[in-house]
């Protein structure tokens, strides 16, 4: 009998496309907005288009989701100001290639926080794709500017966030969907406030069609689509396999930066992209997760 469809790894696989590519597309709505508005916009975006899936207030799973989704909302606030100010400061290159240092942290703080100690396999997965993401950037500069150190950062919180949505989602009555929603909504109302708090404010809305594309991108597919394959993901496997899985992110950036910012990909990059993705799909294989079917669970 064949095997049923792995979808918690095929959309973590998708997620980590859409957010290879994201650094580049972020550069290029930074290029019309600050940082504080563009998040809020994008998260703003997200979460009217979510709305409705907080209707039922008084919903067990609607509850969980306002429970659990404000302390995560509040970590991936910390993340994604670290981030965008960080793609603000350096190349999108340098930006892909740090974040995916989560890749290592992650059973790191999985370990501290769970007592899961990871296992040789792991740790072989994890040195390989550490391996390739030094070759996909063979020129990276030993002193880091601020940008890179904020994007430093941002992996490292993005490893805490992995461990912390395992904990609080396990064994939950929950809706991914309206997860996702509270967690938008926490991200466009701490960036809309730091903001309006700010001397400075915030500027008109450009009308650049290149701004409005790049907004777009964010909130469809980097955003709404990957904010809900990751929290459906987290639920169904282990927070380090989650992140070796998503450590093709940096491959993806490659291949992102080659069709659309025509830089050349080498012989070396291409290895390095290669060992991620391996990487990536041995951590997969290694041990089965809990599969679902795609209609009836998809938005359990």
């Amino acid at each position: 009998m064949l095997k049923r469809l792995p979808l918690a790894e095929l959309m973590l696989f998708a997620v980590a496309l859409v957010w290879g590519c994201s650094y580049g597309v972020a550069k290029i709505g930074l290029a019309y907005y600050p940082v504080l508005g563009f998040l809020a916009l994008r998260f703003g975006l997200t979460f009217f288009l979510l709305l409705p899936s907080l209707r039922q207030f008084r919903h067990a799973e609607i509850k969980n989701a306002w429970r659990i989704g404000l302390p995560l909302g509040l970590i991936l606030l910390s993340i994604f100001l670290c981030e965008t100010y960080g793609i603000a400061l350096t190349t999108a290159t340098n930006a892909a290639f740090l974040i995916s240092l989560c890749v290592v942290l992650t059973p790191l703080v999985e370990w501290l926080l769970l007592k899961q100690a990871p296992n040789s396999f792991t740790l072989a997965a994890i040195a390989l794709a550490l391996l390739g993401a030094f070759l996909l950037i063979p020129n990276l500069a030993i002193s880091l500017n601020p940008g890179d150190g904020l994007i430093l950062g941002a992996a490292a919180l993005r490893a805490f966030f992995m461990v912390q949505s395992k904990r609080l989602t396990q064994h939950q009555q929950l809706s991914t969907l309206a997860l996702t929603a509270v967690q938008a909504g926490v991200l466009m109302f701490g960036c809309l406030s730091l903001a309006l708090c700010s001397p400075s404010g915030l500027p008109a809305l450009p009308q650049a069609p290149e701004f409005w594309g790049a907004t777009l991108f964010l909130v469809l597919f980097c955003t709404l689509f990957a904010f809900f394959a990751q929290n459906y993901a987290i639920r169904r496997s282990t927070p380090t396999k989650v992140a070796l899985l998503l450590g093709s992110e940096p491959a993806f950036g490659a291949m992102f930066a080659v069709l659309f910012l025509d830089e050349h990909l080498s012989a070396q990059i291409l290895l390095g992209g290669s060992m991620i993705v391996m990487a990536s799909l041995a951590a997969s294989l290694q041990q089965p997760i809990r599969k679902s079917k795609l209609f009836t669970q998809i938005f359990a």
